[in-house]
C-alpha cells in the first residue's frame, strides 16, 4: 500500500541561520520524485527532517499520519542515502552491508550481490580504503537493496563516473518497476535524471517554490527555432528564458504556454516549436536575480 508523506509548515533553524521556512507538501503514491535545488538551497536539511535525522524547529513531517521523529516503526520504512565519506569504516564492504541489513526487513542480499557485480565493487577491500566512486556505489547498492517503502537518494551519485551513474539510473528505474515504492531523488544536476521524475519539487533558499507533475512543468515553457528575424518577431513581449544564435538561425526559450492563435502564427512564420528541459526551467526559477 502506498505511503502518504505530509509536511506541514516545516521550518528549521541552526543557531541563528534559517535553513528551511514554512515548507508544506504532500507525496502520495508509488512514484519517483525529483527534489531540485541549487547547492545550499536546503535539500539535504529537508530530507534529513523527513528521514528523522533532524527534528524541525517548528512544523512536522508525518508518514501515514504518524510523526517520523523518534518513531521506530516509521524510521524502519525509510532509507536515507547520502554521499558521505566513510574514512573511519574499517570493515569490508560485504560485512558492512550485512550489518546494515539487520535493520532493513526488506533487504534483498541476492539483489545486492548482483549490484556488486554491476558496479564492480571490490568486496575484499576495507570500506575506508574504497575510492570515492566505489563508496558512492556502496551507498547506492544499500539504498536499492534495502527496498524500503520510502527510499531517499540525496545526491548519492556524486562520486560516480558517467558509466556508474548510468548503471545507477537504470537500476533505480528497473527496480522501481519490479518493486514500486516512493523514491525521492535529490539533485542539482538535472539533465541526466529529469526523464525519471514523475513529480518535481523545487526548493530555493529554504522555501518550496514549486511542486508539480513533471509533464505539466515541462509544458510550461516552449522552445522556438527559426530564422533570426522571425523568432525575434514572434517572441517580442514574451517571457524569454534564453536565446542562442547560430548563423542565421535562432533558438529562443520562452516561459508560458502558447495559445492556439500563437501556435498558428508560429507555423506561418515557419518556426519550429518544441519542449524545454526541466534544467532550463529550473535555472530560470532559481535565478538569484529573478524578480
Amino acid at each position: 500500500m502506498p505511503h502518504k508523506i505530509k509536511a506541514d509548515k516545516v521550518s528549521l533553524q541552526f543557531q541563528n541561520k534559517q535553513v528551511l521556512t514554512n515548507i508544506s507538501f504532500e507525496l502520495e503514491g508509488e512514484k519517483i520524485y525529483g527534489l531540485l535545488g541549487r547547492n545550499g538551497a536546503g535539500k539535504t536539511s529537508l530530507l534529513s527532517v523527513l528521514a528523522a535525522f533532524v527534528k524541525p524547529t517548528s512544523g512536522s513531517i508525518a508518514v501515514d499520519g504518524e510523526h517520523v521523529f523518534e518513531n521506530a516503526n516509521v524510521m524502519e520504512q525509510i532509507v536515507f542515502i547520502r554521499d558521505v565519506k566513510m574514512d573511519d569504516e574499517n570493515g569490508k564492504a560485504k560485512k558492512y552491508m550485512k550489518d546494515l541489513s539487520i535493520f532493513r526487513p526488506n533487504f534483498d542480499m541476492d539483489y545486492a550481490e548482483r549490484l556488486i557485480q554491476r558496479f564492480k565493487l571490490p568486496t575484499d577491500t576495507e570500506v575506508s580504503k574504497l575510492s570515492r566512486g566505489m563508496q558512492s556505489a556502496l551507498h547506492a547498492i544499500i539504498g536499492l537493496a534495502s527496498r524500503c517503502p520510502i527510499t531517499i537518494f540525496d545526491e548519492a551519485y556524486l562520486g560516480m563516473d558517467a558509466p556508474a551513474r548510468e548503471i545507477f539510473y537504470e537500476e533505480v528505474l528497473n527496480d522501481f518497476m519490479e518493486h514500486p515504492r516512493t523514491i525521492i531523488l535529490s539533485t542539482h544536476l538535472i539533465s541526466e535524471m529529469e526523464s525519471m521524475f514523475e513529480e518535481v519539487l523545487i526548493i530555493d533558499q529554504g522555501q518550496m517554490i514549486m511542486h508539480e507533475d513533471a509533464e505539466t512543468l515541462r509544458d510550461s515553457g516552449v522552445s522556438v527555432t527559426g530564422a533570426v528575424e522571425q523568432v525575434d518577431l514572434f517572441v517580442n513581449g514574451k517571457h524569454i528564458l534564453k536565446e542562442q544564435v547560430l548563423g542565421g538561425t535562432k533558438l529562443a526559450m520562452i516561459y508560458g504556454q502558447l495559445s492556439e492563435q500563437e501556435i498558428e502564427e508560429a507555423k506561418a512564420l515557419k518556426l519550429t516549436l518544441g519542449p524545454i528541459t526541466l534544467q532550463e526551467l529550473f535555472i530560470h526559477l532559481t535565478k538569484e536575480d529573478k524578480q
